[in-house]
């Protein structure tokens, strides 16, 4: 078993920030709440975009004077220019985030709401942050909110740098989070290791069709291994040193007692490990295997008697 924690699928989320500083003039979506792809999110305010709109108005409108001349006025040099300025105008409202609309829109609206303009979602899916505040300056490239689709998230476990068994993409894993369980799928695994946990991340994706299942929860991993033969493997916990330091597992014998059996190690899988010397078959103490070898090290305990 291992620890993990969820996290929104990368590949299906979206950072909504400005692209020039701006200040907050109103909030449209409210965290955790789910958006529509193209729904309003979060309207700004910014001198720079007043500006830009302002150049953009007087180059439509220079543009729209010279193509409206007489013939011969005015030379194909000058409507060239001008035809140039305006598209120079128009690219950089887009650069600052205004949609098309947006843009054909600031030749219409009054004075006064030039500067305002309108963040949209461009996924679907849920509001998971909104770092800000109405009336918040904001400098450009800040993040004011995540929008991710929670329909497939994923699943961060934290594999010791010891675990030398091979994950590989694609296979299963069972995900057990609150008592409930589902299936994930491995789609990553990390080649490096964490200086500070010295500890590797194996990423899986879980499906979350339902919504049961919330970014920042966290959950039990139980990977699942393949071997090209049959495997004989007891839990971790179910292994103990005998007196003289070699392995032993606790068999339950006829009487429904304790005979310590020794056995060789393995291959380690996740919280099993693969055991030599004993039978397939038999019936071994898997929990409190410590408690029994720990009564018998200090002696007039009997394993017959439990």
């Amino acid at each position: 078993m291992h620890r993990a924690k969820l996290k929104p699928n990368g590949y299906a989320s979206y950072v909504v920030s400005p692209r020039v500083d701006s200040i907050v003039v109103k909030r449209h979506a409210l965290l955790g709440q789910h958006v529509n792809k193209g729904d309003s999110l979060v309207t700004l305010f910014s001198g720079e975009v007043a500006s830009q709109q302002t150049e953009f108005r007087l180059a439509e409108a220079e543009l729209k004077r010279l193509t409206k001349m007489t013939p011969g006025t005015v030379s194909k040099k000058q409507i060239l220019t001008a035809k140039a300025e305006y598209e120079v105008a128009y690219s950089r409202l887009v650069a600052f985030g205004l949609s098309k609309q947006a843009i054909t829109q600031t030749l219409t609206i009054s004075p006064e709401k030039l500067g305002e303009y309108t963040l949209f979602a461009q996924t679907s899916g849920a509001v998971l942050t909104d770092n800000f505040a109405q009336g918040q300056r904001v400098d450009s490239g800040i993040e004011l909110m995540l929008i991710a689709d929670e329909s497939a998230l994923w699943v961060a476990a934290q594999l010791s740098s010891n675990q030398d068994r091979i994950i590989n993409n694609g296979s299963t894993a069972l995900l057990e989070v609150n008592g409930n369980r589902y299936q994930a799928t491995v789609i990553q695994e990390a080649h490096t290791i964490d200086e500070q946990t010295r500890s590797r991340t194996v990423r899986l994706e879980v499906k979350n069709t339902q919504h049961s299942l919330h970014p920042g929860m966290f959950a039990d991993v139980y990977f699942q291994f393949e071997t090209e033969q049959a495997v004989l493997a007891v839990p971790e916990n179910a292994l103990t040193r005998s007196a003289d330091g070699d392995w032993q597992l606790f068999v339950v014998d006829d009487d429904g007692g304790f005979a310590a059996q020794e056995v060789t190690l393995g291959r380690s899988f996740g919280d099993y490990r693969e055991v030599f010397g004993i039978e397939a078959g038999l019936e071994v103490v898997t929990q409190g295997a410590f408690f029994i070898a720990s009564q018998l090290a200090k002696g007039g305990f009997d394993p017959h008697n439990h």
